[in-house]
């Protein structure tokens, strides 16, 4: 389980939105059998999906985030509900690139940075909305932030992290996105700044602190007020049912092939570890 606080500062002027999601990732690294370098790439997509979808006011809306840089990682995939309750996937989940000179995970390296993160909200409209931006590290908090400020034009900045242990369990995951609302004076944007800039390292403060801390630094001086507090999980809405329809998307003439080999067939979901079992005869139920 996991946890989201919503907060407001600045006389209003500044939101932000907290996630603590150790066990979340944690729970990712399992089902996919995540490397490091996958744990701490999916991790950081899988915090940002949860607080954008958290964001929503509308309800059963939900967020898809995509990113695709050109890195061996391939694609990542994050999908979250209107209350922050997240799945998904890399494409490749068992990458694993040397540290970097600093010592740290090279997230950018494994994403790539020759491609783009698109976000598309679904908030039950005919068509959902689609934003894309151009890749700039591929460390995916700095993308991030520059999809808000180019996609929403609203001014943001993003912090995400991932611990990785040393046995490649997840020690601490989470982050943060803050917003600044328009009107916003000056003096109060430069404050901002440099507590984000002067901040202690992200995981350290998860790991050591908490994730109030987070809010305890980045809105240092500008008196920050608790909206919400709220749980999120990895959480999968596949079912028997979902799989079925879609099998049959892929049309009779295919189904009655699968059918005629004989045996079983076993359908296993992208996002979790479930596996559902379907005999000749439910194939051809299908058709």
């Amino acid at each position: 389980m996991g946890r989201i606080i919503r907060a407001v500062a600045g006389d209003d002027f500044i939101k932000i939105a907290v996630i603590e999601a150790r066990d979340i990732v944690e729970r990712a690294r399992q089902i996919h059998g995540l490397s490091p370098t996958a744990s701490a790439a999916l991790g950081r997509t899988l915090c940002a999906a949860s607080l954008m979808g958290n964001m929503m006011k509308e309800a059963d809306a939900a967020v898809t985030v995509r990113i695709n840089g050109g890195g061996p990682l391939g694609s990542i995939l994050a999908v979250a509900d209107c209350e922050g309750n997240v799945r998904g996937y890399v494409d490749e989940p068992g990458v694993e690139l040397p540290l970097r000179s600093d010592g740290k995970i090279d997230v950018g390296g494994a994403v790539g940075r020759d491609g783009t993160l698109t976000v598309s909200k679904d908030i039950g409209l005919k068509e959902p909305y689609v934003g894309s931006v151009n890749l700039i590290s591929g460390e995916i908090a700095e993308d991030f932030s520059a999809y808000y400020v180019e996609s929403e034009q609203i001014p943001a900045a993003c912090g995400l992290g991932v611990l990785v242990d040393t046995d490649c369990s997840i020690r601490a995951a989470g982050g943060f996105i803050v917003q600044l609302m328009p009107g916003a004076p000056d003096g109060l944007i430069e404050k901002l700044e440099d507590n984000i800039f002067f901040m202690d390292q992200l995981t350290t403060i998860l790991d050591e602190d908490g994730m109030e801390e987070i809010i305890a630094q980045v809105l240092k001086g500008l008196e920050p007020r608790i909206l919400e507090e709220s749980e999120v999980e990895y959480r999968c809405y596949c079912s028997r049912e979902r799989v079925s329809e879609a099998l049959r998307s892929v049309g009779s003439t295919a189904l009655e092939e699968i059918a005629q080999q004989g045996g079983d067939t076993e359908v296993g979901c992208q996002f979790c570890d479930r596996t559902y079992i379907f005999t000749p005869e439910d194939i051809r139920s299908l058709i």
